[in-house]
């Protein structure tokens, strides 16, 4: 039997203390209008009452009026009335959030896609966000204290208490408010957009050209290759598993990356073909005749823009008592899982095992002793098998045209499962993009709007990189598609945290061989299928602890200088590397782990990927034999609840990485 929401309140009150007024204290007050319209109210609500009136205290200030009198006029007794303004509410923020995104995205355009060079009032334009002031105004308006304190918001902590006595009404009202728990003023957001904005940008810009690379006098890639870091690079090295002297452009690349990591990388050759760069040498050349020039290294560049995240995010921490730092924020009230939980989960993948056995394997298959980069390998993926421009071949004739693929989108989800009537919905929602950068996905926020799917696509048409994106992507929009259109409760709209959209894109992304009519089941393709969802989670995990590391130091340094941070994300890197991957390696001090661009740009993100692959994998053990577009539709509905509660819905027990660890140790014992 579910419990309503007052009971959940009330016990919240009894066992947390979070909201109980003494009647002694400076709020004596407010504690007599809480108990003079106590008299008027139903028993029943008087926990929600003093909830909202503790919310509403606590960001009141002296120019907001008489707080007495406010609560007096403004708390909603009538249940019907209640009701009302819930709906009513529900619609408006609809409209509202969904053209405020519609905005911003049409703003950042210009340096989201692959239109040219941006003109420097886009640069203005996507800095500027025109939902800085909502909460600002909804404060100065009293709308914001009107939804506090009738529909009161909680941090995780309660959640965690009393999520599965929620019906999905009450969790639509207990998030309604969460928008303004924290009384952030207008120009912190603003300024918090404008320096995404910029840092975005920067990692947006951050081409190699590859063809321009040297060494002992010789070129080793196709002249107009040209690969963003880290995502690019990264799957460049994957890619050479499958080619004649392979090795040699890995660690031609991989040299590549340290430099970035360590800026000792030129400027002149970020961004920029007019020169030939030897990164053993970390010497510049010009073209013509091939004399050596001067140059200026990145230095600090780097780590200062993660600087400037870092402190903007500061920005927020006096306005957030309820999580006063981003790292709360981001796991307590973004991912609504304790940063101690995910530590331990991606513990439990470092310290396995399992990854003793695997490494060996890999090595007999390469015949060599593992690389650094050998964390990125690929060839226990399905398309190892092929050679990269058979199936570069394969997906231009399919899809000359990013258009040619937006029109297949239907076909392709019919391929997975979907009805053709749903797959029909889903497409129509979708509008296809060529990215400036590596590919990303933006839902939308209101119902009337599509999700958007963002993808590189090179000269001559798609190729299979630009096409294994894609499938990625289109995981995403699916679920955006799906969990705002199909959601019961707008309040309750997407997933847990972004761990279970990257999920979703990884199934996706995971049958882009199968979509593609080159997909050959059996025992040991699925064996071998674990090994890389057990290998790259392995590798994923030891990133996300050095982000998390990095954002701990930073909060303990907050002081510290672009050369300072720089020190001691390579000293972390380094740690974290030989803690979890020297023993399998047998090679120490590697800073490979630091390479990753989301860890400069996007604000402890990283942690999301191997939760990610740990749901995935979860999810995808599960509907073994299902139907994948029924099962996904089916979980999609759950929405935006706490992540156990969700998986729970979804699969019958909370987030593990047991059945991964499980199935990768019996997938070792048969694939030779």
């Amino acid at each position: 039997m579910v419990r309503p929401l007052f009971l959940t309140l009330f016990l919240s009150l009894f066992f947390l203390g979070s909201t109980n007024m003494n009647p002694n204290d400076k709020d004596k007050n407010i504690q007599d209008v809480i108990n003079e319209v106590k008299k008027k109210t139903p028993e029943s609500e008087h926990a929600r009452l003093e909830r909202g009136v503790k919310l509403i205290s606590s960001l009141w200030r002296a120019e907001d009026g008489d707080i007495a009198d406010f609560i007096k006029e403004n708390f909603i007794t009538d249940k019907e009335r209640l009701e009302k303004t819930f709906e009513r509410l529900i619609h408006n923020f609809e409209v509202l959030y969904g053209n405020m995104l519609v905005i911003s995205r049409e703003f950042a355009k210009p340096l989201h896609l692959d239109w040219g060079e941006p003109l420097k009032i886009d640069y203005i334009f996507a800095e500027y966000n025109p939902a800085a002031h909502i909460v600002d105004d909804f404060f100065k308006n009293k709308l914001a204290f009107i939804i506090l304190l009738n529909f009161p918001s909680y941090e995780l902590r309660d959640k965690l208490l009393f999520s599965e006595m929620w019906d999905r009404r009450s969790w639509a009202m207990a998030k309604l408010s969460e928008p303004f728990r924290d009384r952030v003023p207008a120009e912190i957001n603003q300024q918090l957009s404008k320096t995404f904005a910029r840092v975005d940008n920067y990692i947006s810009e951050y081409n190699i050209y590859m063809g321009n690379l040297i060494h002992k006098n010789k070129t080793y890639f196709p002249k107009e290759l040209k690969l963003i870091s880290h995502w690019g690079l990264r799957d460049e090295i994957k890619a050479q598993y499958a080619k004649e002297a392979g090795l040699e452009r890995q660690e031609i690349i991989y040299q590549v990356m340290k430099n970035i990591i360590e800026g000792r990388i030129p400027r002149e050759v970020i961004n920029s073909d007019k020169y030939l760069y030897d990164p053993f040498e970390n010497k510049v050349y010009d073209k013509e005749n091939k004399n050596e020039v001067g140059f200026m290294m990145e230095g600090n560049r780097r780590y200062e823009n993660f600087k400037m995240i870092f402190d903007a995010q500061r920005l927020l921490d006096k306005y957030t008592p309820g999580a006063p730092t981003h790292i709360a924020r981001r796991f307590n009230r973004e991912r609504q899982i304790p940063e101690e939980q995910v530590e331990q989960l991606l513990l439990s993948v470092l310290n396995s095992d399992i990854r003793k056995g695997i490494a060996k394997l890999i090595e007999k298959r390469l015949k060599r002793r593992l690389r650094p980069f050998d964390i990125w390998y690929a060839g226990f993926k399905p398309s190892a098998r092929f050679k990269e421009d058979e199936l570069d071949k394969i997906v231009r004739q399919k899809y000359p045209t990013l258009e040619v693929f937006a029109r297949d989108i239907p076909n392709i989800l019919q391929k997975l499962g979907f009805e053709k009537e749903m797959a029909d919905f889903l497409s129509a929602h979708i509008e296809v993009e060529p990215a400036r950068g590596a590919g990303h996905a933006m839902g939308a926020d209101m119902k009337r709007d599509k999700a958007h799917l963002r993808t590189r696509v090179p000269k001559g048409g798609m190729d299979y990189k630009g096409f294994n994106i894609a499938m990625h992507e289109l995981g995403h929009c699916v679920e955006q598609v799906l969990t705002l259109n199909r959601m019961d409760y707008y309040p309750l709209r997407g997933v847990p945290n972004t761990a279970f959209t990257e999920s979703f894109a990884f199934m996706f992304q995971a049958r882009d061989l199968f979509v593609l009519g080159l997909d050959e089941p059996s025992e040991e393709a699925e064996n071998l299928r674990v090994l890389e969802k057990f290998w790259a989670t392995y590798e994923i995990a030891g990133v996300s602890l050095v982000d998390m590391y990095v954002w701990r130091w930073m909060y303990k340094n907050p002081e510290a200088k672009p050369e300072e941070l720089k020190k001691a994300v390579l000293e972390i890197a380094k740690d974290v590397w030989n803690k979890y991957y020297s023993p399998i390696f047998k090679i120490k001090e590697e800073p490979i782990l630091a390479i990753y661009s989301h860890m400069i740009d996007a604000a402890l993100y990283l942690p999301d990927y191997p939760i990610g692959h740990i749901i995935d994998f979860q999810i995808e053990n599960y509907i073994k034999g299902k139907n994948l577009a029924k099962e996904m539709e089916r979980m999609c509905k759950a929405g935006s609840v706490l992540p156990n509660l969700w998986m729970k819905h979804a699969t019958g027990e909370e987030i593990t990485a047991k059945p991964l660890l499980e199935a990768a140790s019996n997938a070792l014992k048969k694939v030779k």
